[in-house]
């Protein structure tokens, strides 16, 4: 069983959270809780969590806080982040520290978490494999071809996350935010990120990351291009950035991938 810390200020969120599924047919127990960033991380330092499920805003200690301290202590765990205020800028701050996920407290479901913690559970199991058990081979992402993306397109009938996939596909190069893709809807920022998880299965972030580094891989095997002119080229303008969402997202380096070929 994968041990689980979850942390959250609110008492009526955190036993929601709590009940709203059976933790062990997931292959996780709940082995502890805290209402603060400053108290989970003291049981962080103490008894290493494989996961942490944690609220972003709270007192003494937010989790973004909370999980670059635990960053810099050297800890591994795994960090899935809840928030009600769908917000991008600390999404993508959350992500750059290595946040497995965030859910949106507000449309949270029992499939929601269902699907975090499978994910999770497999990023687990790919790095601390359990006795007797090969770890899997990864595959590194390939290009995703154009008539795949149409098929996405015309498989979605919602106009607005239509125009949102359209938008991404077209200006993946651009500066991009949350806020700016619900001015370009006319939508509120909470409503579209959980709009588009619904009916995509993927986070905003996490589908602007795939189109991005998919065409840096375009780039990888068509050019010469410097890796660090690439990333620029499809969106990224911090190096070390890009670098880290292309292991993350494909299991080698951009330099690796290209020399590899």
């Amino acid at each position: 069983m994968w041990k689980v810390l979850l942390v959250e200020d609110e008492t009526f969120v955190r036993e929601s959270v709590k009940e709203i599924i059976r933790w062990e047919d997931m292959g996780f127990t709940l082995s502890g809780e805290a209402s603060n960033g400053e108290e989970a991380l003291e049981i962080i330092r103490q008894d290493p969590p494989d996961l942490v499920l944690c609220d972003i805003v709270m007192p003494v200690m937010d989790g973004l806080t909370l999980l670059k301290e635990t960053r810099r202590a050297g800890i591994p765990s795994k960090f899935v982040m809840l928030t009600c205020l769908g917000d991008f800028e600390s999404m993508r701050q959350a992500m750059e520290f290595g946040a497995s996920n965030y859910i949106l407290k507000l449309s949270m479901s029992v499939k929601d978490l269902r699907e975090t913690l499978a994910k999770v559970g497999a990023e687990l199991t790919s790095t601390k494999p359990a006795i007797g058990i090969t770890k899997p081979v990864g595959t590194a992402l390939q290009p995703e071809p154009s008539h795949q993306r149409d098929q996405l397109l015309h498989n979605i009938t919602h106009p607005e996350v239509k125009k949102i996939i359209q938008y991404i596909n077209q200006h993946y190069a651009e500066e991009i935010t949350l806020a700016s893709l619900s001015k370009y809807v006319m939508m509120g920022e909470n409503y579209v990120s959980a709009l588009f998880k619904k009916k995509t299965g993927e986070t905003l972030i996490h589908y602007l990351h795939r189109i991005r580094i998919e065409k840096a891989i375009e780039l990888l095997a068509t050019t010469e291009l410097p890796v660090n002119q690439i990333g620029q080229n499809v969106g990224f303008m911090n190096d070390n950035y890009f670098i880290k969402i292309f292991k993350r997202m494909t299991g080698t380096t951009p330099s690796q991938y290209r020399q590899a070929r």
